[in-house]
C-alpha cells in the first residue's frame, strides 16, 4: 500500500463557486419554437409537411412481426391443450419463418424484426427456432402424460 498524503482541507475562498448559475437567456430556447418528436423526423420528413396518417404496422416488417407472433400465440394454445410437440414445433418454424423474412427484407423495411445486424437477427432466429424442433422432438414421451 502507498502512503500518500492528504489533501488539506479546502477554504471557503479556495472551493468552486456555485456550480449552476442561472442559466444564461441567450440559451434558453424561445417559445415560439415548437416541440418536434422523433417520430415526426423518421426519414428526415419535417414535420408540418403533408398531413398523412400513420399507418400501422408502419413497414412491411412489421406485418410479419404481427403474423409471427399471431402464430405463436396459436401454438401456445396448441401447446395448452396438450399437443405440446406440435405446439412447439409450431413455435419453432415461426421463428425460422422471421429468420428468412428478416434475410430478405431491408433493414428499412424490416420494422420490428431488425433489432441488431440482419445476419445476427436472422442467426439467432434460426438458432431458436431449429432448437424448438429438435427438441420437441427429441424428448422422450413421459407415461401419464
Amino acid at each position: 500500500m502507498v502512503d500518500r498524503p492528504l489533501d488539506p482541507p479546502l477554504d471557503d475562498a479556495d472551493r468552486d463557486p456555485d456550480p449552476d448559475p442561472d442559466p444564461d437567456p441567450d440559451l434558453v430556447p424561445p417559445e415560439s419554437v415548437p416541440p418536434v418528436s422523433a417520430e415526426d423526423l423518421v426519414d428526415g420528413e419535417m414535420p408540418g409537411g403533408e398531413d398523412e396518417t400513420r399507418r400501422y404496422p408502419s413497414t412491411i416488417g412489421g406485418m410479419f412481426y404481427l403474423l409471427v407472433l399471431a402464430v405463436v400465440g396459436v401454438a401456445l394454445s396448441v401447446v395448452a391443450s396438450g399437443e405440446w410437440r406440435t405446439g412447439i414445433r409450431l413455435m419453432g418454424g415461426s421463428l425460422i419463418f422471421a429468420a428468412l423474412v428478416r434475410l430478405v427484407l431491408r433493414a428499412r423495411d424490416a420494422g420490428m424484426l431488425a433489432v441488431r445486424h440482419k445476419v445476427l437477427d436472422a442467426a439467432i432466429l434460426i438458432v431458436l427456432g431449429g432448437l424448438l424442433i429438435f427438441l420437441a422432438g427429441s424428448i422422450p414421451d413421459q407415461p401419464g402424460f
